[in-house]
């Protein structure tokens, strides 16, 4: 529940637990690591004997809300997702798996990392959920490569017509 002191900024949805979790609104998360942009904490249901979440502060609806300006953001999540594998003691690199679910696949509407390791312990029951290149679970190399092509949407620029001489009047922003 927000209290009158929320700290929720522009970039944020007050419905979205992962905005409460990264706005230090969700007193029962632990944050691993944090920076200006990004966020890793445990993830409630794990998968395997480590299960973490890399989440970017800003709201971001899902992987179907990106495009190529987001790559590196992409490639930074990968990167704090393996930060914290090794700062837990992993030294396996080749026996982690990094990926996201994709709508109707995903249990909150923020984008997600799932980090999991060791990946050979993934919990059998839950197997199914994180095989890697298949629409439920996109590796974070796939993600890249499916965005790289993908153009942000841009206003159009135009301000006003004037109907008069049908001339464009205005400014491209």
């Amino acid at each position: 529940m927000l209290r009158n002191d929320s700290k929720l900024t522009s970039e944020s949805d007050e419905t979205c637990i992962f905005c409460l979790i990264a706005n230090g609104q969700d007193k029962k998360t632990q944050v691993i690591k944090k920076n200006k942009e990004l966020m890793c904490f445990r993830d409630i249901y794990p998968a395997a004997p480590h299960h973490y979440l890399v989440v970017p502060i800003q709201h971001i609806h899902s992987c179907f809300s990106l495009h190529r300006g987001h790559i590196d953001l992409v490639k930074r999540m990968a990167e704090m997702g393996k930060a914290v594998l090794q700062d837990q003691g992993i030294t396996n690199m080749e026996d982690i798996s990094l990926g996201f679910h994709q709508p109707p696949c995903t249990s909150v509407d923020h984008l997600h990392l799932h980090v999991l390791a060791p990946r050979s312990q993934i919990y059998e029951h839950l197997m199914y959920k994180f095989i890697p290149k298949t629409d439920n679970f996109v590796t974070e190399e796939s993600l890249r490569n499916r965005i790289k092509d993908k153009a942000p949407i841009v206003k159009s620029g135009v301000d006003c017509i004037n109907y008069q001489d049908l001339s464009v009047v205005g400014s491209r922003r």
